[in-house]
Parts: structure tokens; C-alpha cells; sequence
């Protein structure tokens, strides 16, 4: 990679790792926020949904400045406005307080991926290479934002924590600010013929969309749906179930009680950094609507193994736990691949609008479904709700396969 090649794989990678920090923290509050302002795991869930829907649909404006603003200034939006919106977060005294200040943060996390990974299309030459390391650093924020909450929980007040997660934002502002790449270097080396940029700006949003729409991308957009709601579906309330569950008993450290089954939710989570960086070495070398067929399948399977594993005890439920965080961040490099081989350069803004408003906005939907179904039934209806969407999906991706 070449000096702009490597600034732009340094700054997705560090706001990527800030957004998933504050994503994934969310969950780890959620037993203290079900405690403290009185509500069901309905009302949480669709409060939560709230934010994260927001955070899915601005992906698609996010994607449209994108490509008519370009990416850097979004990504330096996204990270100031993240920060703002965890303040605000820690000040919230009632429900209404903390459902705004979850939607200002989906507005301002909501611009990062279409702009991040825009950026990386159209700006990396080794695509595929690149977005396993964006993808790395997206999983070392998954997993140490819910570890670093969980510790931090240990000692101070939820609060103070909300606080606290701001820092990595914090730290990425003055590199973004820093730099400088050219963001279209790896497109204007490969696609020299392309579509000049006067002309990209006078299209309308009407005639983008029918461009990507009319083939294989409207396959990928659901794809991208399916994966939002199993996501969303089985993270939200994955710490809460843990806690329910009667495999692990509390650990005593001094004065204090540790409950193991948040270390495993933080493990699962960690395990997704080897899976996407080897998903993305892959990616260039196969199809990714292959791995995304393959990944969905076993996602399928592993949501109706997830709780007989539970109650066959803490060594099946470590395997299962371990292959869910392989394969549930293992299909994202390939999802990303798919997005990139099926939209044309001047559009790969809306594209990855388009996808991230699917698979958070659409997607947000999960949260929402996972609470009511565990508050009328039972977490192991949840799981095979989640495993049909995974199963849904599988005859999606061999349609992309076998048509395009």
C-alpha cells in the first residue's frame, strides 16, 4: 500500500473500532437501564431499536454526501458526534432522555460505514485486504467496548462508564483531521474510462438508485437485511440471556462478584477479529457470495443449536459461543466484497447507504423482535426465530451464484 492507501486504512480502522465501541457497550447497559428507569424487556428493546434504526437509516443520506461531499469529512462528523452523543447519554435522568440521546448517536455513527467503506472501495487497490483490517479494528471495538463496560461497571457508575467509552473517539479526532488522502486513487487507477465526475454530480438520487437496483445489488440489499436482523436480534439481548442462565456461577474477587457469562459474551465478541481479517483474505480469492452462502448456513444452525448447548453445560455452550463470533463477523468482509463487485464506482457511497440503512435500519428491527419474544416466550423461540432469518437467506445468496 502506498502513503494515501495507508492513511485511509488508519482512519476507517480507528473510527470503525470507536463505533463499534459505543454499539456494543449499549447492550452491557441494558440490565442496569431495565433496573433504573422501570421498564420490560419490550419497552428496552424498542427503545434501543429506536436508536440503532437511526443509525441504519441515516446510512443511506450518509452514502448520497458521500459520494457528492466525499468521505473524510463524514468520518470526522461521525467521530465528534459520537463522543457528544455519550455525553448526553450520561446526563439522561428518564426514558425519554436516553431513547434522544441513543438516536443522536445513530445519527452520527450512521454516516460512518457508507463513508468509511466507500472510502476503502474506491481509494485501496487490495480491497479485499483492506477490509479484513477494517474489519479487525471493527471487531477489537466489538469486543473490548462490552470487556472495557463490563470492568469499568466493576467500579464506577453506569454514568461515569458512558463517559469513559468516549476516549477512543476522542483519540480519532485529531488523525482524521490530519489527514489528507486521495479518495478515489485505487477507481481512477483501475476504471480510467469511468464516468467523469461532473456527470456522477448531476445524477439524481432517483436514477442512482435505479442503477443499482436493476441486478445483482438488489439481491445483496437483502442479504443485508437478513444479517441485520439476526445481528441485531442476537446481540442485544445476548448479555441479559447469559446472566439468566444457570451454567456459570458468580466468581467472588475480594468484595466483588464477577459473573463469567459477560467474559463469554466479550470472547465471542473477540474471536470475530481472526474471522475477518482471514473473511477478508478470502474474499479476494473466491466469489464472496460463496462465503456468504456458507456463513449464513451455519449461522442458521448454530442459533438452533445456541441453547441446547446452554443446557448440555459450560463446555458446549464456550464452542458454540466461539463459532457464533467466527461466523456471525466472518460473513461481514464477504457481505462488503459483494457490495463492491455489484455497484458501480460513482454510486459506491449509495450502495453502502443503501446496505447499512438494511442491515441497521431495517435490520434494528431484530432488537424489537428479540424483546417481544422474550417477554410472551421463551429465549429458545428467540433462537429459532433468529436461525430462520439466517436460513432465509441462504436461498438469496445461491440466487446471486447461480444469476450473476
Amino acid at each position: 500500500m502506498d502513503g494515501d492507501e495507508r492513511q485511509i486504512v488508519t482512519i476507517t480502522m480507528l473510527a470503525h473500532a470507536a463505533v463499534h465501541v459505543f454499539e456494543l457497550s449499549i447492550p452491557v447497559f441494558i440490565p442496569i437501564w431495565l433496573v433504573e428507569f422501570g421498564l420490560t424487556p419490550a419497552e428496552i428493546g424498542l427503545v434501543v431499536a429506536l436508536g440503532y434504526g437511526i443509525y441504519g437509516i441515516g446510512a443511506l443520506p450518509g452514502g448520497v454526501l458521500a459520494d457528492r461531499r466525499g468521505s473524510r469529512r463524514l468520518i470526522l462528523f461521525s467521530v465528534v458526534g459520537m463522543a457528544a452523543s455519550f455525553v448526553a447519554l450520561s446526563l439522561a435522568r428518564d426514558p425519554i432522555v436516553l431513547a434522544l440521546s441513543l438516536v443522536l448517536w445513530g445519527v452520527a455513527a450512521s454516516v460512518y460505514h457508507p463513508a468509511g467503506l466507500s472510502l476503502i472501495s474506491t481509494g485501496v487497490s487490495r480491497r479485499g485486504t483492506a477490509l479484513g483490517y477494517h474489519g479487525m479494528a471493527g471487531n477489537v471495538g466489538i469486543a473490548l467496548g462490552p470487556l472495557a463496560t463490563i470492568v469499568l461497571l466493576l467500579f464506577f457508575d453506569w454514568r461515569i462508564v458512558a463517559l469513559a467509552l468516549t476516549i477512543p473517539a476522542i483519540v480519532t479526532i485529531p488523525v482524521v483531521l490530519v489527514s489528507n488522502p486521495d479518495e478515489s486513487g485505487a477507481e481512477d487507477a483501475a476504471d480510467g474510462d469511468g464516468e467523469p465526475d461532473d456527470v456522477s454530480l448531476r445524477r439524481t438520487l432517483i436514477d442512482d438508485t435505479r442503477t443499482l437496483f436493476v441486478g445483482a445489488f438488489a439481491f445483496v440489499f437483502v442479504l443485508y437485511v437478513l444479517e441485520g436482523l439476526y445481528y441485531r436480534g442476537i446481540l442485544t439481548f445476548l448479555p441479559e440471556l447469559l446472566a439468566g442462565f444457570a451454567v456459570f456461577e458468580p466468581v467472588a474477587v475480594g468484595d466483588r462478584s464477577i459473573d463469567p457469562d459477560q467474559y463469554l459474551y466479550s470472547g465471542l465478541l473477540l474471536v470475530g477479529v481472526a474471522s475477518q481479517y482471514a473473511a477478508g483474505r478470502i474474499s479476494d480469492r473466491i466469489r464472496p457470495e460463496r462465503g456468504v452462502l456458507v456463513v449464513f448456513l451455519s449461522l442458521a444452525v448454530l442459533a438452533v443449536l445456541y441453547v441446547p448447548a446452554v443446557e448440555a453445560g459450560p463446555v458446549p455452550l464456550i464452542a458454540v459461543s466461539v463459532l457464533l463470533g467466527l461466523f456471525l463477523f466472518g460473513l461481514q468482509p464477504f457481505m462488503q466484497a459483494s457490495v463492491a463487485e455489484h455497484s458501480p464506482p460513482s454510486v459506491r457511497g449509495l450502495s453502502f447507504g443503501f446496505v447499512f440503512a438494511g442491515i441497521f435500519g431495517i435490520g434494528a428491527a431484530g432488537a424489537a423482535v428479540s424483546g417481544f419474544v422474550l417477554t410472551y416466550s421463551t429465549p429458545a423461540v428467540m433462537f429459532l426465530v433468529l436461525a430462520a432469518f439466517a436460513a432465509l437467506a441462504v436461498p438469496v445468496a445461491y440466487a446471486v451464484l447461480d444469476r450473476y
